[in-house]
């Protein structure tokens, strides 16, 4: 599940609220070690990934770098042909 935990710093435009919640939705998964919560569960999983994205994102707004913004067509362009190699697809 983690694998699909996605670096989110440093970026150019930065990360939306959709790819933190996202984030934050497959970290509380792995935790819990279930992706879909019974009934019972499904409050306390909710409000954990509302948490975890908040301070995710007080997190992305106070790193500091001094490197350049990362381009994220140019990553993901070096990601697929990182995984074509890797699966032989290439």
């Amino acid at each position: 599940m983690c694998r699909n935990i996605r670096t989110l710093h440093n970026f150019e435009p930065s990360a939306t609220t959709a790819e933190v919640e996202a984030a934050a939705l497959q970290y509380v998964r792995k935790v819990s070690g279930s992706t879909k919560p019974s009934q019972a569960n499904q409050e306390a999983f909710d409000h954990a990934v509302h948490e975890i994205a908040h301070i995710t994102q007080h997190l992305l707004d106070s790193l500091v770098t001094h490197a350049p913004a990362k381009n994220r067509d140019e990553e993901a362009a070096k990601a697929k042909a990182r995984a074509a190699v890797r699966y032989g697809t290439a």
